[in-house]
């Protein structure tokens, strides 16, 4: 499982012109799902976006994790994450997991943000979606569950 977490002061995420999640200070977080992934990828992904000490203290060094109480989480679904641009000209998808197996892992993370009371948002899975963010620093971290990088 890949992510993009972006610290971010609002992002927004509309789908046919309506708005269908957004949150004002928190992470806006890109998932993308692979063929391999099983709930540990979910629980590591989870772990480092939300355990990451990201936010700024008041020496405006990043030391701050996550606050479930003043921040909140936007999830979308990302499959191009997996895209593979080496060769040619045209990304292949092979290792993007399939649709339906990778929706049931996208759901497994929204619900655990749920379950751990954070105040969660999130994108249309599959759908055409249109994201508006201002990333706050700007602070954006790659992970991989499988550490690749």
């Amino acid at each position: 499982m890949r992510a993009v977490v972006q610290r971010v002061k609002s992002a927004s995420v509309c789908v046919d012109n309506r708005v269908v999640g957004a949150i004002n200070n928190g992470l806006l977080i890109y998932l993308g799902i692979t063929t391999t992934d099983k709930e540990d990828d979910v629980c590591y992904i989870f772990d480092k976006s939300i355990g990451a000490r990201i936010f700024c203290d008041k020496e405006g060094q990043m030391n701050i994790p996550f606050n479930k109480e003043s921040d909140s989480v936007l999830v979308v679904s990302q499959f191009t994450l997996y895209g593979d641009l080496r060769k040619g000209r045209r990304p292949s998808f092979d290792e993007a997991a399939k649709s339906d197996d990778a929706l049931v892992l996208y759901k497994q993370f929204i619900k655990k943000c749920c379950d751990n009371n954070i105040k969660t948002e999130q994108g249309v899975f599959g759908a055409h979606m249109e994201v508006e963010s201002i990333n706050d620093g700007p602070v954006t971290f790659l992970l991989d569950s499988k550490k690749i990088f």
